[in-house]
């Protein structure tokens, strides 16, 4: 009888304890979101990779902010099939959230709707996989705000007057096409009336054929004020040939990554190009998948919500989430970034 007694004595206490804690919350934010530790699985296409180990760095300071747990994982490997058992595996570890850039967007399919039956919020990020498949896209920035950052960077630095070339990819390469015709779109502007478009050239995301490609511009266009290349392997290349031709005077910018164009922007042959923040994508993904998992965000277009640091995001149409805008890259910021 005695020990019964106490028994219920104890449990008396921890229920008036409990309803004082309750009490005293009342018209607070509640359990913060730090306290409420989510476990979050980051598969990106492979490990490895300078640029998404950048997105690592981002998706651990958007953790560490809300408390979660990150975990970061993926194949050597960029093959959507390969990304599978990651997946699964995240599933049976009980996290609440997989971020995903998916590989091969019909191969994670099917393993991210089983996820999602287990009541496991999907997200992706940098690549997508079909809409049905995951709640949220992170996109990188849209062809519209890329094409049109592009023109004003190179404005920027040749005045807004003069003749430049473009040195594209490929000429099939979807993305550069895009990018391109917002370019040609955005000289029309009154702002850019000056500026004159000479030359699409094609170096075909190689190396050799885009530095050849390069030095014919040169060539053909003796009054060439600038060359805008929105392809990582054309910006480079290009920039080694306006090195070795002593050619700094014509102005190079575009899409390239800082580990390939630090040389070229501490030597001054490059003042300014551009990506995107990869650091930011993750540590948006990462507020995102939060956002999920408590249910600000559902998909729903039209929905916003704070993402840290970033400020505010709104779900667009198909739950697509523009995570990043165009970033640039300068020789007072460019020793920041490792990718």
């Amino acid at each position: 009888m005695r020990r019964k007694w106490f028994t219920l004595l104890i449990g008396t206490a921890a229920v008036a304890a409990m309803a004082l804690g309750l009490s005293a919350g009342i018209g607070s934010a509640g359990p913060s979101e730090a306290e409420q530790g989510f476990k979050i699985y980051l598969l990106p296409k492979n490990l490895g990779n300078p640029y998404f180990n950048a997105s690592h760095q981002g998706a651990k300071a958007a953790a560490k902010e809300l408390g979660d747990t990150i975990t970061y994982n993926a194949p050597t490997e960029a093959s959507g099939t390969k990304q599978v058992p990651f997946i699964d595996t995240a599933v049976r570890q009980g996290y609440r959230a997989i971020i995903i850039s998916a590989a091969d967007a019909n191969a994670v399919a099917p393993a991210l709707k089983r996820a999602q039956q287990r009541n496991v919020k999907v997200i992706t990020y940098d690549a997508d996989t079909v809409p049905s498949a995951r709640t949220a896209f992170v996109s990188l920035p849209d062809f519209k705000s890329v094409g049109e950052a592009q023109i004003e960077w190179l404005g920027s630095q040749i005045g807004y007057r003069g003749e430049f070339a473009i040195l594209s990819a490929t000429a099939v390469a979807p993305n550069q096409n895009q990018w391109i015709k917002y370019m040609r779109a955005a000289i029309r502007k009154p702002k850019y009336r000056n500026m004159k478009l000479v030359k699409v050239a094609y170096g075909d995301d190689n190396d050799t054929k885009s530095a050849r490609e390069a030095q014919a511009l040169l060539q053909a266009y003796p009054r060439l004020r600038g060359i805008i290349s929105p392809t990582t392997v054309g910006i480079a290349a290009a920039a080694r040939v306006l090195t070795q031709a002593k050619k700094c005077n014509v102005r190079l910018t575009g899409l390239g990554l800082p580990s390939q164009m630090r040389r070229y922007v501490k030597s001054g042959c490059v003042r300014k190009f551009g990506l995107w923040n990869v650091v930011d994508l993750g540590y948006v993904a990462v507020h995102t998948a939060h956002a999920v998992i408590r249910g600000t965000v559902t998909g729903r277009a039209g929905q916003s919500y704070r993402a840290g640091k970033a400020g505010r995001r709104t779900v667009g149409k198909n739950g697509v989430i523009i995570g990043v805008p165009p970033f640039a890259f300068t020789r007072a910021n460019i020793d920041k970034f490792k990718f």
